[in-house]
């Protein structure tokens, strides 16, 4: 995976607590942590762990088989789980010896709270983990694509254009910008101009079969398709 796509995926998906990877490029999608309170328990625990990767591993998503890890290092629980949140893992199962005489296991999510957990009886788990991970998948999606849409805006002059780059809040000016779609004559030095007046660049040029003809908001010149421009961090 290229520099520029790792960071897509930090800006669009992480959060506070760290990465949050989409199930499809995840290298491992599920991790899996033994609880080992007692000695007594560890090796059934760790045995009864490893027996679940690889059934999970006979599963595919994708049309590929899932990705499945037990962390066995010896940790705290705690230590474990936490590392593997800020791993962005998709999704991290939790199995220690009162689990085992449930039959059943604690499931949590990356795209929802890292305090969520679900208890599923194992066998439901095995056979649901590709579903999960699908909706975990659409679920990042969506979210995404609902931020981008909610943060972009056509704009048609060039005093609405730099009204929407240029802070009113000195103190607070992660409040205001976001994506902006707006002609451009294609000017090398028009680009320039705007890159220090504001520090926004454009960042994509849209290219599909209907281009909305125009003019450039900053020179009147003829436009082919609007472009995306956003500040670039």
């Amino acid at each position: 995976m290229s520099t520029r796509m790792v960071g897509a995926v930090v800006m669009t998906h992480g959060d506070d607590d760290g990465l949050i990877l989409p199930p499809r490029i995840a290298p491992t999608q599920i991790v899996i942590l033994p609880i080992t309170p007692k000695e007594e328990t560890r090796a059934r625990v760790l045995e009864t762990c490893d027996k679940l990767a690889g059934e999970l591993g006979t599963k595919k998503y994708g049309d590929v088989a899932i990705t499945a890890e037990v962390d066995s290092r010896d940790l705290g629980g705690g230590v474990k789980n936490w590392d593997w949140i800020k791993k962005g893992v998709p999704l991290r199962v939790e199995l220690g010896p009162r689990d085992l005489e449930k039959n059943s296991l604690a499931v949590s999510r990356r795209d929802q709270s890292v305090k969520a957990k679900e208890f599923v009886p194992t066998r439901e788990f095995v056979e649901r983990a590709p579903e999960i991970l699908k909706s975990i998948q659409e679920n990042l999606y969506q979210r995404a694509k609902k931020f981008r849409d909610d943060n972009t805006r056509k704009i048609d002059s060039r005093d609405e254009f730099y009204e929407f780059f240029a802070p009113k809040d000195a103190e607070k000016p992660e409040i205001h910008g976001g994506f902006a779609l707006a002609h451009w004559n294609g000017s090398r030095k028009v680009e320039e101009q705007i890159k220090n007046d504001l520090k926004v660049t454009i960042r994509v040029v849209p290219i599909d079969d209907s281009p909305e003809p125009g003019r450039c908001i900053f020179t009147g010149e003829p436009s082919a398709r609007r472009v995306v421009w956003a500040k670039s961090y």
